[in-house]
């Protein structure tokens, strides 16, 4: 029997180059949303942080860059890395939230699409290479690449990029503690069709979108400072609510993407979650192995990268499964044959997960 598998032959990321560590939050002032001031000295409030979420710093663009700039240079690398012709791709898929935001500036620029903006940076002629974007929260990219097996299966495309790409500094209220989780980064993948008697690549998939009281979770607010213009708008969450949500709802999606395959779990070897919060995504991981009886180890199931580099939205998945190929985060691999769970979950609320054999 001959397979047409939907295979990742190349992968790029761009973390930034500005280190924010923590302790460049201590000498901050905090608002709480109703605009009261967090009276908790700034050390204590970072420390705290710190112990919910595991960051400990996170990276920032330059005041030079903006979100397609670093989206090019992850797809620069990932095609680089796949060895193919760029004129040869079918489909470019961008996900993000926020567009391009100039430093300075909190509006968002999304005319044209970022996925235009990459096609010119990379100097892409062929016309039939369509380029768009995905507006799906944090969960885009795997979305994205949903969508490019969906194309790959259906005959309509041999070829596609798919980005993950943000730059969250941008868009986030320095008076919100929340501003310490969110950072920037760009991760991409190249996907192809593939001939095979042997099924691998991609090999199910599972999203769902809860838009009723969950859809506002994530959403678009004024500064959490008295002392603001109350027409600008930051980002914000109800960050107990998006916890509990994710911890409910993220495992029994990764479990039906897993048991739509057929592949037993005691095959698969790594989890790569959406880098939210460390003891979120732990979570996550302990209550998904409970619903076949099982206690791992997490730690060794399901690598991170949130310490260093925190919540880059779209591009935590992708960045995490290229650091792991090219042997930049310590004590994890991935060989060929092993299986892998892709998951995140983010704004809409949405949640997706697809099962990936390497």
């Amino acid at each position: 029997m001959e397979f047409i598998n939907t295979v990742i032959t190349g992968t790029g990321s761009y973390i930034p180059t500005v280190r924010i560590p923590n302790s460049e939050f201590t000498q901050q002032t905090f608002f709480e949303k109703d605009k009261s001031k967090i009276d908790s000295p700034g050390e204590v409030v970072v420390n705290k942080f710190k112990d919910i979420t595991g960051i400990a710093e996170r990276r920032w663009v330059t005041e030079d860059q903006a979100n397609s700039d670093i989206a090019a240079i992850a797809a620069r690398e990932a095609i680089n890395d796949a060895g193919i012709d760029p004129e040869s791709l079918d489909h470019i898929i961008v996900a993000h939230n926020f567009g391009d935001v100039i430093r300075g500036s909190i509006q968002s620029d999304i005319l044209p699409c970022i996925g235009a903006r990459v096609k010119q940076l990379l100097g892409i002629q062929n016309p039939s290479c369509v380029a768009y974007d995905i507006i799906f929260g944090c969960p885009g990219w795997v979305q994205g690449v949903i969508h490019a097996d969906s194309f790959i299966r259906s005959g309509l495309a041999k070829r596609c990029l798919i980005i993950g790409s943000e730059t969250l500094s941008r868009v986030v209220d320095k008076y919100d503690r929340d501003t310490m989780i969110f950072s920037d980064g760009a991760g991409a993948t190249v996907v192809e069709a593939e001939k095979s008697d042997k099924q691998r690549g991609f090999l199910s998939s599972s999203a769902v979108s809860h838009t009723t009281k969950e859809a506002y979770y994530l959403y678009s607010g004024q500064s959490n400072s008295p002392d603001t213009d109350p027409n600008i708008r930051y980002i914000k969450m109800h960050g107990r609510k998006i916890y509990e949500y994710s911890i409910s709802n993220v495992p029994q999606a990764m479990k039906a993407a897993l048991d739509k395959s057929g592949i037993p779990i005691g095959e698969v070897k790594k989890i790569l979650l959406h880098q939210a919060n460390e003891k979120m995504d732990q979570a996550i991981a302990k209550r998904f192995f409970r619903l076949y009886g099982l206690k791992p180890d997490i730690s060794g199931v399901m690598p991170m990268n949130i310490h260093e580099l925190g919540n880059s939205s779209v591009a935590t998945v992708p960045t995490l499964y290229d650091m792991i190929l090219k042997g930049n985060l310590k004590d994890h691999s991935i060989e060929p044959g092993d299986v892998i769970i892709f998951a995140s979950v983010g704004a809409g609320m949405n949640i997706n997960a697809f099962v990936y054999r390497k």
